[in-house]
C-alpha cells in the first residue's frame, strides 16, 4: 500500500497552509449545520418554524438578538437533515457571516455551558474546525473510489469522526505539526517508541497460550530485539530485568520525558528509541495498524490529550485484566451456536502491559490521568481473519459522505449489484443480530459504533460478517446473577432494569441506524421506510429463531412505543474533561425526553 506522505512542517507558515478563507468558511459552514441538527436533536435547541416557509425554521441566540435560519427535514427519532448551504445569520435586519465560535458563545446558556468548561469547548471547537479544514485541503476521493480502496486508505479517509459529537476532533496537546504527524486523516506512517520498564513497578498479562516471550517474538524482529538488547547492557542493565512497552511518540515527548523524569533517572524506565515497523493511526487516534506487517497485532497506547470528553490515557490497573476478560469473552462466543452462525468475530486484546509510578498512585485520586500515562496493549488485526477476496472496512465508513455529497454506503449497495434491502439484511445479520442475541440471551453488550466495529466485505462489497474490538473497556454484563471469572467481575454493571435495553436503543438505533438510513434514503436507494421495516424483520427473525428467550423478549421490548433520548453532547457540554464515570456509566446518562421507536409500528 502506497502512503499519503504529510511532511512536517520546517517553517512556520507551512503549518496553517490549510487554513484558507475559504476552507475555514466551508469548514465553519458544516459544523454549525451539524451543530443545529444534534443540539436540535437533543432538545438543547427548539427551532421555530417560519412563517409560511415549508421546511424553514429559525434559532435565536440567548439574547435573542441574533437569528439563525436554515432549511431542515425530520426523519425517524428526530434526526434533523439541515441544509448545510441554506444557513444564514442574522442581526438587526443584516445578514452576517457564519462564526462557529461566535454561535456557541450566543448560545452558552442555552447549551448549558459554564464559564469554566466554556473556554476549552471553544477550543475543540477550534480543532475540529482546523481538522476540517486540513480534510478539505486533501485531494478528494469519491465514495465510489473508497469503495474500491484498501483497508487503511478508507480508515484514513473518513471525514466526519463521531456523528453525534459536534466537538469531535479537539485533539488538546497536539500542536500543528504533530497533528500531521499523527491524526488518522494524515494517514502519515508512524514508528512507535520503545521502553524499557522495571519489572518490579510493571503489570504484564496475556491470554491463554500465550506468553510475554512468545508475543516479543512475533511483534519485534529479531535484530530489533539484539539492538534493544545491546542498549541495555551498555548502561550495565539487564532487559530480562524490564518488561518493553510501547509508546506513542506524542506520550514520549510531551509526557513519559518530563512528568517521569525520576523514573527515567533512577533506571525504572529506559528509552530505547524507535521501533522498526510503520504503524498508521486509526480513527480512535491510540491504536495503530501495522502497514508493514498487517497479519501483526494493533498497539493500542496511552495518549495524554483531550478529545471528545476524555483525556485519552490508558490505565495501568484497568489493562491487568484485559487479556482475561477477552479470552472469557471469545470462549463464550465460541460457545454459541447462534453467535457462531452470524460469524461474529472478536480482535481479542491479547496482551497488556501498564506501569505503576509509584509517587502518583500515592498522591492521585482514582481515575486521575495522571495514573493513566503508560500502558498498552495488543489487539489482533483483522487481517488473518479474511478468507480469499475479503477486505476489511470500519463500520464508521457506512455513514461517510464525499465532498459532492455521495453516499459510501450507497457506493457498496450499487457495486453489490444485489436489491438494497438484501444488503442491509445482510449487513443486519452481521450486525445487529450478534447485538441483539448478546444482549437477550447474556445480559452482555458493547459500545458497537462505527469505530469499534469493522466490517468484512466480500469482494463485491456485501458484508459478510463483523468482527467486534475495544472489548475489555467497553462491554458489559448488565446482570448481578451471572456467573463471571474473578478476574472477569470488573464488566458486572449495575444498571436498572428501565434502562438495560437503552443499549439498543441508544447505542445502534439512535448514534448509528439513525444517520445509515437518510443516508441511504437521500442516496436514491433506500428509503426510510423500508430500511426500519427491515430492521424488524431481522428482529422478529431473530426472536423466532430464539423462542426459549420469549419471556426477555417481552420485558425488553425492542417494539416499544418510546424509549429514553440519551444525550451525548449534553455530557460533554457538561463536562469536557471526564464526561463519563468508566465505573458508572448509566449513573453518567442525561436523559431528556423521549424518542418514537421505528419500530413500534411493526410490533
Amino acid at each position: 500500500m502506497t502512503l499519503p506522505l504529510t511532511p512536517r512542517p520546517t517553517q512556520p507558515h507551512e503549518a496553517v497552509t490549510h487554513l484558507t478563507p475559504e476552507r475555514w468558511e466551508r469548514a465553519t459552514r458544516l459544523l454549525i449545520r451539524k451543530a443545529l441538527a444534534e443540539f436540535s436533536h437533543e432538545r438543547l435547541l427548539e427551532p421555530a418554524p417560519l412563517d409560511g416557509q415549508e421546511h424553514r425554521y429559525a434559532v435565536r441566540s440567548d439574547d435573542g438578538a441574533t437569528e439563525y435560519r436554515f432549511t431542515a427535514h425530520r426523519s425517524a427519532l428526530d434526526h434533523w437533515q439541515v441544509d448545510a448551504d441554506s444557513i444564514t445569520r442574522h442581526l438587526e435586519g443584516s445578514e452576517l457571516p457564519l462564526d462557529a465560535l461566535a454561535f456557541i458563545t450566543e448560545l452558552r446558556t442555552t447549551l448549558g455551558l459554564g464559564e469554566e468548561i466554556l473556554p476549552v469547548y471553544l477550543e475543540e471547537i477550534s480543532s475540529t474546525l482546523a481538522s476540517t479544514a486540513f480534510k478539505l485541503a486533501a485531494t478528494p476521493r469519491t465514495a465510489a473510489e473508497l469503495a474500491a480502496a484498501d483497508f487503511q486508505t478508507i480508515e484514513s479517509g473518513m471525514t466526519e469522526g463521531h456523528p453525534c459529537f459536534v466537538a469531535n476532533n479537539g485533539r488538546l496537546g497536539f500542536d500543528s505539526a504533530e497533528y500531521r504527524a499523527y491524526a488518522p486523516e494524515a494517514g502519515a506512517p508512524v514508528r512507535l517508541v520503545w521502553v524499557a520498564a522495571h519489572r518490579t513497578r510493571t503489570t504484564f498479562t496475556t491470554g491463554a497460550d500465550l506468553s510475554y516471550d512468545k508475543l516479543l517474538l512475533s511483534e519485534l524482529p529479531a535484530a530489533t530485539l539484539r539492538r534493544f538488547s545491546a542498549a541495555m547492557t551498555e548502561q550495565g542493565l539487564d532487559l530480562d530485568d524490564y518488561y518493553l512497552v510501547p509508546v506513542h511518540p506524542w506520550q514520549w515527548w510531551n509526557k513519559l520525558s518530563v512528568t517521569f523524569a525520576a523514573e527515567i533517572a533512577q533506571r525504572s524506565l529506559v528509552c530505547l528509541g524507535h521501533g522498526d515497523d510503520a504503524y498508521l493511526a486509526q480513527q480512535s487516534i491510540r491504536t495503530f495498524f501495522n502497514s508493514d506487517h498487517p497479519e501483526k497485532h494493533y498497539v493500542k497506547t496511552a495518549l495524554s490529550v483531550l478529545n471528545m470528553g476524555f483525556v485519552r490515557g490508558l490505565s495501568a490497573a484497568y489493562m491487568e485484566a484485559t487479556p482475561a476478560i477477552n479470552d472469557w469473552l471469545a470462549d463464550l462466543v465460541a460457545g454459541d451456536d447462534l453467535l457462531r452462525g452470524t460469524g461474529l468475530g472478536l480482535l481479542r486484546e491479547r496482551a497488556a502491559v501498564g506501569y505503576h509510578p509509584a509517587p502518583y498512585e500515592a498522591a492521585a485520586p482514582k481515575g486521575s490521568p495522571y495514573l493513566k500515562m503508560l500502558a498498552a496493549l495488543w489487539r489482533e488485526s483483522p487481517a488473518p481473519f479474511l478468507d480469499k477476496g475479503e477486505k476489511p472496512a470500519t463500520m464508521a465508513s457506512l455513514l461517510h459522505v464525499d465532498r459532492d455529497g455521495d453516499s459510501f454506503a450507497a457506493a457498496l449497495v450499487r457495486q453489490s449489484g444485489l436489491e438494497p434491502a438484501e444488503w442491509l439484511r445482510a449487513y443486519l445479520h452481521a450486525y445487529l443480530t450478534p447485538l441483539l442475541h448478546c444482549f437477550y440471551a447474556y445480559d452482555l453488550v458493547f459500545m458497537p459504533h462505527g469505530e469499534n466495529v469493522i466490517l468484512v466485505l466480500d469482494a463485491h462489497g456485501v458484508p459478510r460478517r463483523v468482527l467486534f474490538k475495544d472489548l475489555a473497556e467497553e462491554i458489559a454484563v448488565m446482570s448481578q446473577d451471572a456467573e463471571l471469572p474473578p478476574e472477569v467481575e470488573r464488566i458486572r454493571a449495575d444498571v436498572p432494569e428501565d434502562m438495560k435495553i437503552l443499549s439498543l436503543f441508544t447505542d445502534v438505533f439512535d448514534c448509528f441506524f439513525r444517520f445509515l438510513a437518510p443516508a441511504l434514503d437521500t442516496a436514491g436507494v433506500l428509503d426510510e421506510a423500508t430500511f426500519w421495516s427491515t430492521v424488524a424483520d431481522v428482529a422478529k427473525d431473530y426472536q423466532k429463531s430464539t423462542p426459549e428467550l420469549a419471556d426477555r423478549h417481552a420485558r425488553y421490548d425492542l417494539f416499544a412505543d418510546e424509549f429514553a433520548l440519551s444525550c451525548l453532547n449534553r455530557l460533554q457540554l457538561r463536562n469536557n474533561q471526564q464526561m463519563v464515570d468508566l465505573q458508572d456509566p448509566a449513573g453518567a446518562l442525561q436523559l431528556t425526553g423521549t424518542l418514537r421507536n421505528p419500530l413500534a409500528r411493526y410490533r
